[in-house]
């Protein structure tokens, strides 16, 4: 067990960024991995001209890197924004619009996870509300996502750092899975584990492994504090790594931490065991 017995994907969306978006998949390649995930790359617009998917498309696939994970439109993200699935008006209208986009560009590359981000609670909206379009849209993602082969994936974040974001712990996030899955009778929702954000909220990581690593589809990590690479922080990252492994997870663990220098953030994993299984 440990670091080198698991499929680590490194996201392009937070490492690497000192490069152009079009050279990073060689960067992560250069570094020894083979796979990536991805933020939704287009802040400013939910349908991006074909060619840039095309560019983006073909970087990948000359770099020899596989995208694993990439997130719907998510608004400014980085930035004040945490989502769009679950706010009213012209921002769920950019999510619709980028539904299908984002489906069919992950069929192009072989991507097999899609992330919708809740959104933040809006001030004088009723919470019941937005939960009401959350659930309306999040159905629709599915449906694109299991068109393409794709399951839907439904995150968590921290208090902390998103204090709008409505699913701040394990169950919150369970719970939208669960009816999505509900509603759809599709079973493609899966729940986006990311020890960082569960971490930030003070949740007992080994507790959350055990009672959700079934409904688990993808995981990230970061050191807490500081977001860091692992062993910057406090974490016990190998050894809950290896917990949610035994407690049958397959998938990959996204990077998703930040370094100043991505190429040297890596020296916790021996180069032999960057290249995904």
């Amino acid at each position: 067990m440990g670091y080198s017995d698991q499929r680590f994907d490194v996201n392009l969306s937070i490492l690497f960024t000192e490069l152009p978006l079009l050279e990073r998949p060689a960067a992560a390649a250069a570094a020894g991995f083979t796979a990536v995930e991805l933020w939704w790359p287009w802040i400013e617009t939910p349908t991006p001209a074909q060619e840039e998917l095309d560019a983006l498309k073909k970087a990948l696939e000359d770099a020899g890197t596989q995208l694993v994970g990439l997130n719907f439109y998510a608004g400014q993200l980085p930035g004040p924004d945490r989502g769009a699935v679950s706010v009213p008006g012209e921002e769920s209208d950019r999510f619709n619009a980028n539904i299908n986009v984002a489906a069919d560009f992950a069929a192009s590359v072989g991507c097999k996870a899609l992330n919708a981000l809740y959104g933040n609670r809006v001030e004088g909206v009723d919470p019941a509300v937005q939960d009401e379009l959350a659930l309306k849209n999040l159905v629709v993602a599915a449906q694109a996502a299991d068109r393409v082969g794709a399951i839907l994936l439904i995150e968590t974040l921290n208090k902390p750092e998103s204090p709008l974001y409505p699913l701040v712990s394990a169950p919150a996030g369970i719970e939208v899975v669960d009816k999505v899955n509900e509603a759809t009778g599709l079973g493609n929702a899966k729940f986006l584990l990311d020890l960082y954000h569960l971490a930030m909220n003070d949740e007992d990581l080994s507790e959350v492994i055990e009672k959700y690593a079934a409904k688990t589809g993808h995981v990230q990590i970061a050191d807490k504090p500081g977001r860091g690479a692992p062993g910057t922080g406090e974490l016990p990252l190998e050894d809950l790594l290896d917990q949610l492994k035994k407690a049958g997870y397959q998938g990959y663990v996204g990077l998703e931490y930040k370094a100043a220098d991505a190429a040297a953030s890596f020296e916790w994993l021996p180069a032999e065991a960057r290249a995904a299984k």
